[in-house]
């Protein structure tokens, strides 16, 4: 189902990402739902296989993006697009990476009988290990293009693990395109021994609806009397999100005058992110390694100021005065600055934005697909 018409064109194209929302965990890989949103609002006619796991229960409690993984079944709607999740094996931390790479080759003839006679024209594959080695296996078999995206962990924790770091180096050199939602990956990308044939920098895309889309608020209370809501939009469990330092910066502001609670986003459905995001005095980003993050560019879009340590493309759009040392002193000076000064940037926080709209993302998907399908 190839149409150019008037410099557009529709694809069949297969989405495989091993991380998508669960029916137990709606805030699993919502980067990826909003993906697969905006390609089939441009006219592509899109089918998602997430594959998963084989992990009992007690495992989930490992990591917060496994929750919901040991219950999900292997067929689910998602907001009107059918998902598919083949099971593959894998050990905590992947110490036989070759194990899991062998298990999931197989699984291509299930993910064939799962769409009958439908064929892409295109695959596209959120994150390299493990689930680009299931794109690549069906890529082979049809003749057809497969693009990989890296959204940080493959580079920041898979390249540099002695085992996986040969499977994600092999998925790098054979995908036809190699996409990073951030320059500094895309960066890492290029400076690689062996590079991809074709890699290029496309953000994740961040729109808020009219429901939550605010003006950046300025401090309109007491000075360092009023209650003070911090935001750590993250679920504390996770150890790179370095919750500790959230707190420890809550304590020295109090220590300060003020009256901190500190408010947590675990598994909370979208539009409840987004409330909290409103009602927040700050959102504060203390991770040790980020992509994005996402929650940064919602929470602006929400009104809503944010500090953050000099992580991921933060330092592309906030002001110089929010972006700290990763110490409590140094957070609680950004949060004040923030505060007292508000947004000192000459461009506007949407044309500072303006990068990961819709329209701009959607617009460079387009054109990468078109000249793979074209090629073919």
């Amino acid at each position: 189902m190839k149409r150019f018409s008037d410099g557009g064109f529709t694809i069949k194209l297969l989405v495989v990402t091993l991380l998508y929302p669960l029916p137990a965990n709606v805030s699993r890989g919502v980067f990826v739902e909003d993906h697969v949103n905006l390609l089939r609002e441009a006219g592509h006619d899109v089918k998602v296989v997430n594959p998963l796991p084989w992990m009992p229960r007690f495992a989930e409690a490992r990591r917060s993006t496994h929750s919901g993984v040991a219950k999900a079944p292997r067929k689910w709607v998602q907001n009107e697009q059918p998902v598919y999740a083949p099971r593959f094996f894998a050990l905590p931390d992947h110490p036989y990476p070759s194990l899991t790479r062998n298990n999931l080759r197989r699984k291509a003839k299930r993910v064939e009988r799962y769409l009958g006679g439908w064929r892409p024209d295109a695959i596209v594959c959120h994150t390299l290990w493990p689930a680009a080695i299931l794109a690549e296996v069906l890529a082979a078999r049809w003749n057809i293009p497969w693009t990989g995206i890296v959204h940080g962990y493959d580079f920041d924790v898979a390249l540099e693990d002695k085992g996986m770091a040969k499977h994600v180096k092999h998925a790098i050199e054979s995908c036809d395109a190699l996409v990073c939602v951030t320059e500094r990956l895309s960066n890492i990308a290029s400076e690689l021994p062996n590079p991809p044939l074709r890699h290029m920098t496309i953000p994740c895309s961040t729109e808020i609806g009219t429901d939550w889309a605010r003006d950046l608020r300025t401090w309109r209370g007491r000075w360092r009397k009023d209650s003070l809501d911090i935001l750590f939009p993250a679920d504390p469990r996770r150890p790179e999100k370095r919750h500790l330092l959230a707190l420890q910066t809550g304590e020295e502001l109090e220590h300060r005058g003020w009256v901190v609670g500190v408010t947590t986003l675990k598994q909370q459905p979208r539009n409840i992110v987004h409330d909290r995001m409103m009602v927040a005095d700050v959102t504060l980003i203390t991770s040790k390694r980020e992509a994005g993050p996402l929650v940064a560019r919602e929470s602006l879009l929400c009104g809503t100021p944010v500090v953050s340590v000099n992580v991921g493309e933060v330092s592309q759009y906030l002001p110089e005065s929010w972006i700290c040392d990763a110490d409590p002193s140094s957070l609680a000076d950004g949060i004040e600055s923030a505060l007292r000064n508000g947004w000192t940037k000459e461009r506007s926080v949407h044309d500072s934005l303006a990068f990961a709209s819709n329209e701009t993302v959607i617009q460079a998907w387009n054109a990468l697909l078109s000249s793979l399908v074209e090629q073919t």
